[in-house]
Order: structure tokens, then sequence, then C-alpha cells
């Protein structure tokens, strides 16, 4: 039997993933689908159960987005989130409109029946609503499960099938019981098996590797973080001595990042790993340039250029693998059609597969950040590296504000050694999300011994986040912070100022460039 799945219809909520995320932390199966997803589609599957997701829009608005009728006919329960609670309803005849007293933010939920969506939670609960429109009035054939002080049909169950919708979002931390909720439609109402795990993903993923690239070489770009380190050792374990990885060295890398990388994949694995020198190259090219978007152009164009000459040596090589992951999927599929909002074009997913000709393999396309660092424990990766925080494919040309320089770039390197150093040892590493140090484009005055300086300021960035689309400031102690900018100061020369970035994202990324 195929794998269990429950499908989550996204009408472009800010919290389309994590549903889905929720969802897998249950050991079940999920897919993000857009609207125009048919039943006929969906009943290709092992099909459990439906989620509809929220959404911005109102249902009467002119072109509002709405799902396949049909999808109620399938057969499958279907729990319907605040816009999909609403599409749902509407389709099955309830009247939505405009609420008279809108909710954003925690209120108060009081269950009136209950049901199987509902059990085992207090009569009296706190939940996260964020909505302008609610259902109005229901028809006979619905029963109303809980209210609010302000919704009166803040849950509601349909009779005449198995549809269930809340207006309110179990998905998020700010509903305490939402995991109980979700809970209760996976295992209660589906009947979900709950037996989704990494080892069954590892060998599913395996098998169809070996099935699409057959006796065919497959060429792999090595980063050393944890999606491409992950992709290339599931596939070494799927393909052995099929796969050839390369590693373009930029000259906009960490400390001992090179030397790391050899180690670890060549000299332990015993990978077949090309390492391509090409960093004199890259600094010629941006020498001068201070455009953060001009560098990531020119780092994109000759990191082509450069994995291009050692992939066109390979013989037989008919394979690219990429470490594309399910949110990569999504936003890039948001340019054709989708609601949300379009972040970025992600890199993982254009370009280079086109100009060599090669047929893409992506072996991670199915899971998120989280389940990538757990497939590399269950493969056997190192803590350090499946525990790395995410490095810019740009390099530290994007933590150079301004012109990028040999000199610049070793400052900039030994003040990341030292702050990485000093949060592993403080045991905080695992607890940020990611930790960077940033050159800024300023001198500052200064006093070193008896004289005065003028000399670069460091800033450092540290973040908190579960999803990387919205990030906080770390809190890291103040001995900490203070220890790291002493050192900074007193053992990398030409740095005499060291600043913490204290932004959320938004308004700010977590790059500065």
């Amino acid at each position: 039997m195929s794998r269990e799945v429950v499908a989550i219809i996204d009408f472009g909520s800010q919290y389309g993933q994590l549903i889905a995320r929720r969802v897998r932390e249950q050991k079940v199966y999920s897919e993000i689908h857009q609207p125009h997803v048919t039943a006929a589609e969906l009943s290709q599957v092992n099909l459990k159960g439906i989620i509809l997701s929220g959404g911005p829009a109102s249902v009467y608005a002119p072109n509002a987005p709405t799902c396949d009728p049909r999808l109620f006919d399938l057969g499958v329960p279907i729990l319907g989130i605040c816009y999909g609670m609403q599409i749902g309803c509407k389709i099955l005849g309830a009247d939505v409109r405009p609420a008279k007293s809108r909710e954003y933010g925690r209120t108060n939920l009081t269950i009136t029946a209950g049901g199987d969506l509902l059990a085992r939670l207090p009569e009296a609960t706190t939940v996260w609503m964020s909505h302008g429109d609610q259902v109005n009035d229901l028809p006979a054939d619905f029963i109303a499960l809980a209210e609010t002080p302000t919704c009166p049909y803040a849950a509601v169950q349909y009779r005449g099938g198995a549809f269930y919708g809340v207006q309110f979002h179990p998905e998020v931390t700010h509903t305490p019981r939402g995991s109980d909720i979700l809970k209760n439609f996976l295992y209660d109402i589906c009947g979900c098996s709950g037996d989704w795990q990494m080892s069954d993903f590892v060998e599913h993923t395996m098998t169809t590797v070996r099935t699409q690239v057959g006796a065919g070489t497959v060429i792999c770009g090595l980063s050393g973080g944890v999606d491409s380190a992950v992709t290339a050792a599931l596939l070494h374990r799927a393909i052995g001595d099929q796969l050839v990885c390369i590693f373009v060295d930029n000259g906009l890398l960490r400390n001992n990042e090179r030397q790391g990388v050899v180690a670890m994949f060549q000299d332990h694995f015993h990978f077949d790993l090309r390492v391509v020198d090409w960093g004199a190259t890259f600094l010629a090219k941006l020498a001068g340039v201070t455009d953060p978007q001009q560098k990531r152009k020119i780092i994109g164009a000759e990191f082509i250029e450069a994995f291009k000459s050692e992939a066109e040596r390979i013989k037989d090589a008919h394979f690219l693998a990429q470490g594309t992951l399910y949110p990569d999927v999504i936003e890039s599929g948001n340019k054709d059609g989708n609601l949300a909002a379009n972040i970025k074009l992600h890199h993982n997913v254009g370009g280079l597969p086109e100009e060599l000709g090669f047929e893409l393999v992506e072996p991670l396309r199915d899971l998120f950040k989280d389940e990538v660092r757990k497939v590399g424990e269950y493969l056997g990766l190192p803590e350090d590296m499946v525990w790395r925080h995410p490095f810019p494919g740009p390099g530290l040309a994007v933590r150079v504000i301004g012109d990028v320089t040999p000199k610049k770039l070793e400052i900039l390197r030994e003040a990341d050694d030292i702050l990485i150093e000093e949060i592993k040892a403080a045991g905080l590493y695992r607890s940020i999300s990611q930790a960077l140090t940033v050159l800024l484009p300023v001198g500052t005055v200064g006093v070193m011994g008896d004289e005065r300086s003028y000399e670069h300021v460091i800033a450092i960035r540290a973040v908190e986040t579960t999803d990387f689309m919205t990030a906080d400031f770390s809190r890291i102690p103040y001995e900490v912070l203070g220890l790291v900018a002493s050192r900074i100061t007193n053992e990398v020369r030409g740095v005499n100022r060291v600043v913490y970035d204290v932004s959320s994202k938004p308004p700010a990324t977590i790059e500065w460039e």
C-alpha cells in the first residue's frame, strides 16, 4: 500500500506551510496543492483527508479562490480552517458574511457540542483568530460545535458528510490545544495510521532514484551546507560510485570551509569529489561592485561557469542532483498562479540544469528543513554538519557591505570564527537558528593602546526561527556578547567596534544584503 496522504489546499495563507509541518509532526505525510487541484487528481493517491487552509480573501470578493466542489464527494474527511471553513460552508449551503466584530488575536472558545473534532478538550480554551468574515447562519444539516463571544459558529460539522470547519487557527502555537484538534482530525476522523517516518522515506527515495537514473552518472554540487550534504549522502547510499560531487571554491567561504568538506566527504566517506579552485576569478569579477543584487548576479553566473568547467569533463553524466526542499518547490511555484507572496526565486530550481542540459534529481524536494536534518542523522552524518547554520550561496560577499576585497574577507572570516566558537562554547549554537557577522562600510574612532584608531565595525546577527519566513533576534546573554566583542576587537586586526543587530524579520531580513 502506498503511503497515506493528507492534502492541504492552500488559499494563500501565511500558515500554509505550517499546517503541512504540523500534520507531519503527527507522523502523517502531507502535500500542499493549489486551489485548482481537481478531485480526480487527488484520487490518484492514498488520500486519507483534506485540509482547506486560511487565506487573505473574502469568499464573496471578485475572483475569490475556491476549490473543486467534487472534493466533497471523494468520501474522505475535510477540515476547513478560517477561509477554508468559510469556503467549505458556502459550498455546502451555509451563509457567510462580513462579521459585525472582526477578531484578531487570542480569544476564548467555548465548546458547545464538541464531537470527534474537539474530543478531550476542556469546555473553555484559548484560540487564535484572524478573520473579517464568518459563518452567519447554518442550515439544518450543520451542527455548531463551539463559539466565541463574537462568533457563534467558531467550529462546525456537516451532518451529511465528513466536513469540519474551525474559524480559528489550530496550527499556530497561540492555540494551545491546536495540536490536539489536528490529532483528533488525523487519527479519530481520518483514520490515519501515523506510520510515516524517515527510515521509510530514505528507502522509498533510494528506490525512486535508482529507477530514475539507472546506470547513469549523477553530478551533485556539494557546498558543505546541510541540504547539499544530506543530498549527497542519500545519493551515495543509493547509487554509490555513480555519484560525482563538485565543490566550487569561490574564495568567499568561511575559515577552513574547503578543507572541512574535503576531509569529510573525500577522506572519510570516500566520495568521488572534484574541487574547482575559482576564487581568483570570482574576486576579480567582484572588484569595485557594491550593489547587492549585482554581486548575486555575478556570483551566480560565475558559479555556473566554474561548475560547467568540471562537469563537462565527467563522462556519461546526464543527471544533476540538487538539494531542493519543499518550501523551495512551493515558493517557486508561486509565480504560476499561487496566491501567497512570491518572496524569492530559489537558485535550486532554475538556471543550471538548462545551462548544462541535465535531468534533475531532487531527492529532498518533499521535505522541510527539520526533516532534512532527521534524514542526515539517520544517514550517520556528523552532528556539526547536520545542525550547521544556513550559509548564503553568494557566501561572505553579501556579508561584506560594499565592495569585496581579500583584506575585508579575511577580517570577516576571523570575526565569524570567534562568534561561532563562543556561542558553541556557551551551549547556544543549537538554540540559535542562524548566527553571522557582517563587515560594515564605515570606520569609527577608537582607542588602541595610547593611540586613536579609525577602523572597521563588525555587526553580529543572531536569530531564532522555525521557518525562516519570520524571525526574532536571539537573546544572547550579555556576558557572551561581551566576550565575543572583546575577542573580536582584540584579536582581529582592523576592527575597533562591535554592534548587535536586534531587528526582527520582518521588517528586516536575516542577511544584511
